[in-house]
């Protein structure tokens, strides 16, 4: 009986005020993108964060900005903290972590990384097999996992 009162309560709400509800009562999520990124030689670009715990070594990405598409942050990410722009973008997978969410994409780019971001103590092309030492364990697996195409 309530359900039925309620249902009828909330069709009569303006559409504006039901939509406010909703987002009331849901939960809130922050959203990055990363990706892994080759040259034409088969190198992986990597980027030394400041913020990155550990060796501070991992994937190109950062937090998508209000209403922007995760392709766009991406390639927005790259040129605002290298310079380079990304070709071939390919979204790999989507996963959410606690109140996260994760856009991993794959990509290349040609030239040479320049850090161009205060965010950013380093930017280097790897060989697969020369990964940073102390780089995420996790970050590590992926790369190896989508470079054998089992992602």
């Amino acid at each position: 009986m309530l359900k039925g009162i309620f249902g009828k309560i909330w069709k009569k709400l303006p559409p504006l005020a039901r939509l406010k509800i909703i987002r009331l009562s849901q939960h809130k999520f922050t959203a990055s993108a990363a990706a892994i990124i080759t040259n034409e030689s088969g190198q992986l670009l990597l980027l030394d964060h400041f913020w990155r715990p550990g060796s501070g070594w991992g994937l190109a990405g950062g937090f998508l900005e209000y209403g922007e598409q995760p392709e766009r942050a991406i390639l927005r990410e790259l040129l605002e903290e290298t310079g380079l722009e990304l070709k071939n973008v390919k979204l790999l997978r989507t996963r959410v972590v606690r109140r996260h969410i994760e856009f991993l994409f794959r990509a290349e780019a040609t030239g040479t990384a320049e850090v161009k971001s205060r965010e950013i103590r380093q930017a280097r092309w790897f060989a697969p097999d020369e990964l940073p030492e102390k780089m995420s364990v996790v970050q590590k697996s992926l790369i190896e996992k989508v470079l054998n195409e089992e992602v």
